[in-house]
């Protein structure tokens, strides 16, 4: 067992976990756990995955990972681009079933008909309360009641034209700047392209033209090993990206983006919501590197 090894069982220890309460924290599987406590690193998927199962059980015990790596850095393989694994196995959370009671299920599976019969019933007297009731001698009532009725709304109708001629002139007003409003709209539209320029092996080159902002999302539909850096070299992120997950990185004011996709058939990138095509096929190479040439920001 390794000094390192050593250092996060005794921190797993001391906070009365197992190896199955780290496996659940992580999602990591228990034998790559074991594996880092005994410095058995040839048990990984690939020393891409060293490091990051290292921070996370390091995380997961209440270690500070970044002191870990520089403590320890002798022992910890160095993680190489061209080991990045194209996706790993984990551990899928165990289904649960719901078990109801056999009176209670019946119950809720009549309820909707139980509603469409009240409403059909509420209707029916609805119907039946608002019908004319009475012979002839109400007949004269009603007619009374109708020129009253008739006497009452002969000033609503004035007011019903009035306000029918403001409205008109209203959306005659909205129609004339109907034109001003579209052209600035047009104005404030994003005119900016999007397309690849060189590919080769796995890297694709895109340059980025006439763009206001530069904004790349990045979804994945499996689980791909995902590594954002600009053109300086720093890092945005460098993880697992699973299914369902998303990351959003606003890069506005830098000239570059490079994108390492583990996985390319279960990734995909967007940059200002246009979705990058893959000029390299995703089934033929699966493991890609994706460059965007901010030019905007270049000039």
């Amino acid at each position: 067992m390794t000094e390192l090894g050593n250092r996060l069982k005794e921190a797993r220890e001391a906070k009365g976990l197992t190896l199955d309460d780290v496996q659940e924290m992580t999602k990591i599987q228990k034998r790559y756990l074991a594996g880092i406590e005994e410095g058995k690193y040839d048990l990984m998927p690939g020393k891409f995955y060293v490091r990051a199962f290292i921070k996370q059980y390091a995380e997961a015990v209440g270690l500070d990972a970044e002191k870990i790596f520089n403590e320890y850095k002798n022992e910890i393989p160095d993680s190489h681009e061209d080991e990045i694994p194209q996706r790993v196995t984990r551990i899928e959370p165990s289904s649960r079933r719901t078990v109801s009671g056999g009176s209670s299920g019946k119950f809720f599976d009549y309820l909707p008909k139980i509603i469409v019969a009240v409403f059909i019933i509420g209707a029916i007297f609805l119907v039946w309360a608002l019908i004319p009731k009475g012979g002839g001698n109400e007949k004269s009532g009603n007619d009374h009641t109708v020129k009253v009725e008739q006497s009452k709304n002969v000033e609503p109708v004035k007011e019903n034209s009035v306000s029918k001629k403001k409205e008109t002139k209203k959306e005659a007003k909205k129609e004339e700047k109907t034109p001003k409003t579209d052209k600035k709209e047009a104005n404030k539209k994003d005119q900016s392209e999007l397309k690849a320029v060189q590919s080769s092996g796995r890297q694709t080159v895109y340059q980025l033209t006439n763009a206001k902002d530069f904004k790349i999302s990045i979804a994945s539909t499996g689980e791909s090993w995902i590594q954002v850096t600009d053109e300086s070299g720093k890092s945005y992120f460098s993880n697992l990206l699973r299914k369902g997950q998303t990351q959003t990185f606003d890069l506005k004011g830098h000239s570059q983006a490079k994108i390492v996709v583990g996985f390319a058939p279960a990734t995909e990138i967007k940059v200002n919501g246009q979705t990058v095509q893959y000029k390299i096929p995703a089934n033929q190479v699966v493991r890609q590197d994706i460059i965007i040439q901010n030019r905007t920001s270049a000039q």
